[in-house]
C-alpha cells in the first residue's frame, strides 16, 4: 500500500524526502485530473490533498469520501497552517468514537 499526494511545491518537496510520490495540483483542472488518476491506482491505499486544494474539487473529493472505503483521502494543511473552521484529525477521531484523546 502507497501513500500518494495531490499538493502544492512545498508539500511535494516535503513528502519526496520520506518517499511519497504526488503530483503538483495548482488548479481545479490539475487537481480533479490528478485525483481521478490516483483513484484508478490499486497500489495506492492513502491519498494526501492539501486543504486548499481539496477546496478547489471539494464536490469530487466528498464524493469519494463518502461513497468508497478505499483509499483513504486525508485532507492536510499547507505551510500556512489549517484553514478556519476546518476540525483537526484529532478532533474528527474524538466526534467519530465519542472519546477524548
Amino acid at each position: 500500500m502507497k501513500f500518494y499526494l495531490i499538493g502544492d511545491e512545498d508539500a511535494l518537496l516535503g513528502f519526496a524526502m520520506v518517499g511519497v510520490e504526488g503530483v503538483l495540483a495548482r488548479s481545479a483542472g490539475e487537481a480533479s485530473q490528478a485525483l481521478t488518476q490516483v483513484l484508478d491506482d490499486p497500489d495506492v491505499g492513502i491519498i494526501l490533498i492539501n486543504e486548499r486544494i481539496a477546496t478547489l474539487i471539494r464536490e469530487q473529493v466528498d464524493q469519494f469520501v463518502f461513497k468508497r472505503e478505499f483509499p483513504l483521502i486525508l485532507e492536510i494543511p499547507d505551510r500556512k497552517g489549517r484553514m478556519e473552521n476546518r476540525k483537526s484529525l484529532r478532533d474528527l477521531v474524538n466526534d467519530a468514537i465519542g472519546i477524548k484523546l
